[in-house]
């Protein structure tokens, strides 16, 4: 097995150390692994920790981090983020949006204190704002207290990993 690639609370000191080579491309999963499907992002990035290192790409589990994320900016050409989301499609969904203006993120994306849209607004105002990428995955309920994933949002994470793991390598071979 691969060791994590960043296992520390975003905020803290690295427990481990970045690699040597900066990255250019951020795999972010978001949300809350205690609330069922609502932690899907997360899931995922622990799903991809057990994949081949990519070259230029950097793995980071940003929980609920909010506003504390935004450090993890600096230097990153692309964010490919993936979080849950409460759109009506069936659950395990898996939708790609490519928005160009922080105000083109969807409503309500992330159940977290300080909004992913309000951690991307920041960035643009202090003009580092990386080139977004926002995968989603449609779920229908959140269970509190529940690590599991529902079925078909499980089902989703294999064929989501093969598309962000082709696409963040993509963009960082772009960046070489």
């Amino acid at each position: 097995m691969r060791p994590v690639l960043d296992s520390s609370l975003v905020g803290e000191a690295a427990a481990t150390p970045r690699p040597a080579a900066p990255a250019t491309v951020l795999v972010l999963g978001v949300g809350n692994v205690l609330m069922g499907d609502e932690g899907v992002g997360v899931h995922l990035i622990r799903w991809l920790e057990h994949e081949p290192a990519t070259p230029g790409v950097r793995l980071l589990d940003g929980g609920t981090g909010g506003v504390n994320l935004l450090g993890e900016f600096d230097g990153v050409r692309a964010i490919l983020l993936v979080d849950a989301t409460r759109d009506g499609r069936t659950p395990g969904s898996i939708t790609y949006l490519r928005p160009e203006r922080v105000g083109d993120l969807p409503r309500g994306l992330g159940a977290h204190d300080f909004g992913l849209k309000d951690l991307f607004a920041a960035s643009a105002l202090l003009g580092a704002l990386p080139e977004l990428h926002l995968y989603t995955v449609s779920v229908d309920r959140i269970e509190p207290m529940c690590t599991r994933l529902s079925k078909p949002v499980a089902a989703a994470i294999p064929p989501l990993a093969a598309m962000m793991l082709g696409h963040a390598g993509r963009l960082a071979a772009q960046s070489a």
